[in-house]
């Protein structure tokens, strides 16, 4: 969101670039500060770290996320700047691309930055559902939404506002900063959906003032081999029977399940504790608890976390996540049982993971069984089996 905001005032910085030296071509620098002094700002851009040179004439400005019109940017200096803020920085870059003389540093606060954050979250938490697109009907305008929960699954009618603004994620992205204008023409069964808004008392509705949509999956397997120096896992893929190497960035959230609790939400899932059967699917006004929205992990900027895994009200799955172990790629052995989380791409024999969980073995087991009641072969044949991991379901983003 922080990105998006500074590339707008990018936009307008550039209509005023005329005033410049004729012949010099307008740069715009953004990113976070690493590091900052009396005659330098080091910026860490997109494509590496880039000085930005302070002089006397440099113009300092702050915007904050509230409000990030540049018309509503307030006069600041360079001593407000910190580590970890972000900077957009104007001037003409240097010829070698590593310096830009600063005309102007727009300054958005890491501390502004959080409480954005903390704020967006909350009402995601309190105000958003997050489920699996059942059915679009294009003449009402309305998406039924499965939520999953720990006991089952609820329908939700979201019907966007006459002014509802529709992001979605790229093919590519996981990231909520990187969410593109969408509209519900794009919207389809089985995409995964967050939506802000209104709640009806019995949390079956919700009039909608934001839907972020994205296409996502869950890969599940047994690890063949991993590379812990490329951060690379390679599994069986239980559902197609192939190969499929999985990557591990930076952001990518990767826990162990405890086992006891992995057997007992399994078991709670096939509808008895600890015991197996078709999951139990209970409408809203059946017990289960209204559905809420949920924060959900492995995001930057605010807004929420891209799709953790079904809702409930306040709390849950990825705050209990948040509590797991936390691993690397070279605690997995070959043999262990795992399931990731990534955006669907046409690359199936190659993904980045999300969130990677291991210890999901009763979960697997519990699909398995699942899909053979249901007439599919268990893991096999590409037939889709509907691995329901807690954290996992929903990211698929």
């Amino acid at each position: 969101m922080a990105r998006k905001t500074l590339l707008t005032i990018a936009a307008l910085i550039f209509t005023a670039s005329a005033t410049m030296a004729q012949g010099a071509k307008p740069s715009v620098v953004t990113g976070d500060v690493s590091s900052v002094s009396d005659g330098k700002i080091v910026v860490n851009a997109k494509d590496g770290a880039i000085d930005a040179i302070i002089s006397a004439t440099t113009a300092f400005k702050r915007v904050l996320p509230e409000n990030p019109s540049p018309a509503a940017a307030v006069a600041s200096n360079i001593s407000e700047i910190g580590v970890g803020d972000k900077v957009m920085v104007t001037g003409v870059l240097a010829a070698d691309g590593k310096s830009v003389p600063a005309r102007a540093v727009y300054l958005m606060t890491k501390s502004d930055l959080s409480q954005k954050k903390a704020k967006d979250t909350e009402a995601w938490r309190t105000r958003g559902i997050a489920g699996k697109v059942s059915n679009v009907n294009t003449q009402t305008g309305q998406i039924t939404v499965d939520i999953r929960n720990l006991m089952g699954s609820t329908s939700v009618t979201v019907t966007p506002k006459s002014d509802a603004k529709f992001i979605r994620y790229p093919p590519d992205s996981e990231k909520f900063d990187e969410a593109k204008p969408s509209s519900l023409g794009e919207i389809k069964v089985g995409d995964n959906l967050r939506a802000l808004g209104d709640k009806s008392a019995d949390g079956t509705a919700i009039t909608a003032e934001t839907v972020l949509t994205g296409s996502f999956q869950t890969v599940a397997g047994t690890v063949v081999s991993v590379d812990a120096a490329k951060n690379e896992i390679v599994i069986n893929n239980l559902q197609t029977k192939k190969p499929v190497t999985i990557s591990l960035a930076t952001a990518t959230t990767l826990k162990r399940f405890p086992e006891e609790m992995a057997q007992r939400m399994a078991g709670m899932q096939g509808g008895a504790p600890g015991g197996g059967g078709v999951q139990v699917v209970r409408p809203v006004g059946g017990g289960t608890p209204p559905a809420g929205g949920q924060q959900v992990a492995g995001q930057t900027g605010a807004g929420p976390r891209p799709f953790g895994g079904g809702g409930r009200a306040g709390g849950g799955i990825d705050e209990m996540l948040d509590r797991f172990p936390t691993i690397t790629a070279a605690d997995l052995k070959v043999g262990d049982m795992i399931a990731a989380s990534s955006t669907k791409s046409d690359n199936q024999d190659h993904i980045r993971a999300i969130k990677l969980l291991a210890g999901v073995e009763p979960f697997i087991k519990m699909a398995q069984m699942q899909a053979a009641a249901g007439g599919q072969r268990p893991g096999g044949g590409g037939r889709g089996v509907d691995f329901n991991i807690p954290g996992l379901d929903g990211m698929g983003p």
